[in-house]
């Protein structure tokens, strides 16, 4: 609301940021925050000022007499109230002396004196300036209709203080009783026709006075109207009319419509606009896309902010020293071109809702470029341009290591990267199978802290196109080619641990079906333990066993699901302690090599035999030993 609310409610952390002696505790004192190297100020609340910027430009805090009050030497604060004049006289005390002297050339000085109990939205010394020559000599040269009409715009009549004005309320104007358009936004900035009230609640004896960042003036057409007679929106008048939307710019509301220009839609790829163009349902998003529920006028942007379409999805808009921004681009060509129901902003780019999007166009439009490269290397192109119902798996750029040429395995493994079916991750759940183009089954884990299809992690939103959706993974999928006994066979790391199993009699545990999860010990880590150790278990297929199951977790854990602590229940002995610091640690051991699938399990190679955090790896081998005994 206006300044009088704030007068006393700074806290005194402020005191700390001003030595002056207006501050905040003291009486009648209203903060400012001003943009720096600039004269524009806002009044200014504790949610703003922590900012300390506006527009992405740094601000300062000063201190300012409130409205209608003044310092007296040696005294806090601004104790002294000066007596009302009446609204003629007060343009002169704000500063605004262009409308005081435009009101006495245009004869309304005796209006503005008299009887009455008026509300002036008084024009800036430096809005007159701004104003394009060719108006203002238009109003200047017929004083006594159209200066005179101007002015009796900026008033209604009656009093109207900066908390009655109202967010969408509009007033009758004293100019044929053409109503002026109030938004008292949320983060304290209040507008008449998208006009900021600067110095709001300027009291006088007949009335009130807000003085305004520009000349407002009447509005009379809807926004489909402005659209209608404007050239430059040609191409965006066809495309509403063709997706059956020009009701709604023709209805009552407070809309905000990002207007894309002719130029924008030639910007589009031919064969992209067109397919947009002709598919009803992408058109409709496309341009829903780019109207907001609330009417936001330029000058109510402090910062960015996410706002919600009428397409679903939202748009960042926000500002950068003067340009308005969408999106983070500085692509507002005109702003504040005002209808009856709503405000229009013109721009120099179309914006394309990811709804409107193919796979192809989707993942253009992501991080993950050397996936797309490789989809369309493994000649997947028609799968991504066309209207199948697909979710593709899109791995990070990161997650490829070095350089990747197609081969025939690599054009199997990308066509396994897409699913089959349109997809949500929110609908996914643990242990479901996903079906990809290449006739693969995909399981999916649901851990507490991730969301995983085989050992790659979904690392992004979602994103949702017009067919088909992609998921961006965290790594390139590494489909499961046997059990956890085929996947040690194949790997010359293990050849000492497939041995150890044989001997321990747990060949067919490692064969058959379930979910397992196996810290694998390499050879390096059993030539650790040393010959005379080594030799001694092997002979001893209870104790070898004991310390094998030991490395042996019960479910699926593949690396992604390991959070900062993470407990794995073992097949035998105490729980298994996981935690990750750049890798993954069991037991306090690294993970030499994670997520090596298995369709009954996966596998992790450790380079170190695991042993119980608390006990020695003697007494753990012993205990392991008397427990297998005990058990026959």
């Amino acid at each position: 609301s206006g300044p009088a609310h704030w007068r006393s409610n700074w806290a005194e952390s402020e005191t700390l940021l001003s030595s002056s002696s207006l501050l905040s505790f003291s009486p009648n004192v209203c903060a400012m925050q001003q943009i720096k190297g600039t004269d524009k100020k806002y009044f200014t609340n504790c949610k703003q000022w922590y900012h300390r910027k506006i527009c992405s430009q740094p601000t300062v805090i000063t201190y300012e007499c409130c409205p209608g009050y003044e310092k007296i030497p040696g005294e806090k604060g601004c104790p002294a109230a000066l007596p009302l004049v009446n609204i003629y006289n007060t343009l002169g005390v704000v500063g605004a002396t262009t409308t005081k002297m435009y009101s006495e050339r245009a004869q309304l000085k005796e209006e503005i004196e008299g009887p009455g109990s008026f509300t002036f939205f008084a024009p800036s010394n430096e809005a007159w300036a701004a104003l394009p020559t060719e108006i203002l000599d238009a109003l200047v040269s017929n004083v006594n209709i159209e200066l005179l009409n101007a002015l009796h715009y900026h008033m209604v009549n009656r009093r109207l203080t900066s908390e009655e004005l109202k967010h969408g309320s509009s007033f009758a104007s004293m100019y044929q009783d053409s109503h002026v358009h109030i938004h008292h936004y949320s983060n304290g900035i209040i507008t008449v026709n998208c006009a900021r009230l600067i110095k709001p609640d300027q009291h006088a004896t007949n009335g009130i006075v807000h003085v305004v960042d520009r000349v407002i003036t009447a509005i009379s057409n809807d926004m489909q109207a402005i659209i209608d007679i404007d050239d430059d929106l040609e191409t965006l008048r066809t495309a509403f009319a063709a997706a059956g939307l020009t009701s709604i710019l023709e209805n009552e509301g407070q809309y905000t419509v990002f207007a894309p220009t002719n130029e924008a839609f030639e910007k589009i790829p031919a064969e992209t606009l067109n397919r947009i163009l002709g598919d009803p349902v992408a058109l409709r998003d496309l341009l829903n896309y780019h109207i907001l529920k609330n009417m936001q006028c330029a000058e109510s942007i402090v910062s960015g902010t996410p706002m919600e379409t009428l397409q679903g999805t939202v748009l960042e808009v926000g500002c950068d020293g003067n340009q308005m921004t969408l999106n983070g681009k500085a692509i507002i060509t005109k702003k504040d071109q005002l209808g009856t129901n709503g405000v229009i902003h013109y721009i120099n780019e179309l914006l394309i809702p990811d709804s409107a999007k193919t796979l192809l166009e989707l993942a253009e439009g992501s991080s993950v470029a050397m996936a797309t490269k490789l989809f369309v290397e493994a000649g997947l192109t028609t799968h991504l341009t066309g209207s199948e119902a697909l979710t593709m798996l899109a791995p990070l750029d990161e997650a490829f290591k070095g350089s990747v040429t197609m081969t025939p395995d690599m054009r199997k493994l990308m066509t396994n990267h897409i699913v089959k079916e349109q997809m949500s991750s929110k609908s996914l759940y643990h242990g479901q199978e996903l079906e990809t183009l290449g006739g693969l089954k995909l399981r999916v884990f649901v851990y507490r802290n991730n969301l995983c299809i085989e050992n790659a992690c979904i690392a992004a939103h979602d994103k949702t196109g017009r067919y088909a959706s992609m998921f961006t993974v965290d790594k390139v999928l590494t489909p499961p080619m046997g059990t956890v006994m085929d996947v040690l066979k194949a790997d010359d790391r293990f050849s000492l641990l497939v041995g150890a199993i044989q001997t321990a009699g747990m060949t067919e545990l490692l064969n058959q079906q379930g979910t397992l999860t196996f810290f694998a010990p390499t050879n390096d880590a059993f030539n650790a333990l040393g010959q005379a150790e080594l030799n001694k278990l092997m002979r001893n297929p209870g104790e070898l066993s004991g310390v094998l199951r030991y490395h042996l977790g019960e479910g699926m854990l593949v690396s992604g699901g390991v959070g900062s602590h993470t407990r794995l229940k073992p097949l035998q002995g105490e729980k298994l302690e996981l935690g990750r610091n750049y890798t993954v640690y069991v037991n306090k051991v690294p993970v030499a090599h994670a997520d090596l699938m298995a369709t009954n399990g996966v596998v992790h190679a450790v380079s170190s035999v695991i042993k119980p955090l608390r006990e020695s790896q003697q007494s753990f081998f012993k205990r392991s030993l008397s427990r297998r005994s005990n058990s026959f």
